[in-house]
């Protein structure tokens, strides 16, 4: 069976207007329900037969879409940290409740693969340690790797402050400088951490994969739908 809302809560929960705001919507017979215009906010209605500006809705069903993100963009909402990930999807779904968020983050100087999706179940399912969800990165360092970190990284990195060890991890030395490296933790700026501890200096960060997901011919700063 479809699910069946509230035309007014429909349209507010995905972020074309406030519930109070949708009454206005619907004077300008912007709003079609069937195909007739829609009379009442407090109409109970399928989604998938609602228009606005004679477009369906916006993944009603809720988002998940993959972005590659540039380099210098933040993951966060707040507008006093410059970029955000968030400027380069549409307006609306800032708007939208559940609100969206990215699945874990990638720090200002890190590009690649972020996901962003409304569902939290979601989230937690793939940033949750017991998961083991698999990340793919490519690293460029200041130096030649030696083929010892492959050793290293394999027995799990301890990190600078000889207080926290890595769980074990992959890395493929693809050239001299640079390296793949799989990882299923998510701790705090944790590749750059483990190669400095290891001696090395990252230059460059990119996830390229992150479990089932990967950019493919995804463009530096487009997003990509995926299936929730």
């Amino acid at each position: 069976m479809p699910a069946v809302k509230r035309l007014d809560q429909l349209l507010s929960n995905l972020g074309y207007c406030s519930r109070r705001e949708a009454r206005y919507l619907l004077k300008d017979k912007r709003v079609r329900v069937a195909g007739e215009i829609a009379k009442s906010p407090s109409q109970k209605v399928d989604p998938a037969n609602v228009l606005v500006d004679a477009e369906p809705l916006d993944m009603p069903e809720g988002i998940l879409v993959m972005l590659n993100k540039p380099l210098g963009y933040v993951c966060s909402h707040d507008n006093n940290e410059g970029m955000r990930i968030y400027d380069l999807l549409p307006p609306r779904w800032e708007s939208r409740n559940p609100k969206i968020v990215s699945v874990g983050r990638l720090d200002k100087d890190t590009t690649g693969l972020i996901l962003i999706t409304d569902d939290t179940k979601l989230v937690h399912k793939l940033t949750s340690p017991k998961h083991h969800v698999n990340k793919l990165y490519v690293v460029h360092v200041d130096r030649p790797l030696q083929q010892s970190i492959v050793d290293e990284f394999a027995k799990g990195v301890i990190l600078g402050d000889g207080e926290e060890q890595c769980l074990p991890a992959k890395i493929e030395i693809v050239e001299e400088n640079v390296a793949n490296v799989t990882l299923n933790e998510g701790k705090y700026h944790q590749v750059r951490r483990m190669f400095a501890a290891c001696g090395y200096h990252v230059d460059a960060l990119h996830r390229a994969q992150f479990g089932e997901y990967s950019l493919g011919d995804l463009a530096e700063g487009e997003w990509r739908a995926l299936t929730l």
